[in-house]
């Protein structure tokens, strides 16, 4: 059966909240079944997302509200 978890990307401080933030990505691990399958990566997430939507204006893709802005690539 497959499995779903959120697995720490990078670490990076971020110029918006001034803090310290870890980069995740949303990992489903194939069935046993086809055990040489990569894991796919379903989404990405931001540790501090929810205090970024909380502001004033778009973000990042990170946060989930500006999909074509990265500011840590």
């Amino acid at each position: 059966m497959p499995w779903i978890e959120w697995r720490p990307v990078q670490r990076d401080f971020c110029e918006r909240v001034h803090e310290s933030v870890v980069l995740e990505a949303q990992l489903v691990y194939p069935p046993d079944i086809l055990p040489d399958q990569p894991p796919r990566v379903l989404g990405h997430r931001c540790s501090l997302g929810l205090q970024c939507n909380a502001m004033d204006r778009p973000t990042c893709c990170w946060a989930g509200t500006l999909p074509g802005f990265d500011p840590f690539a």
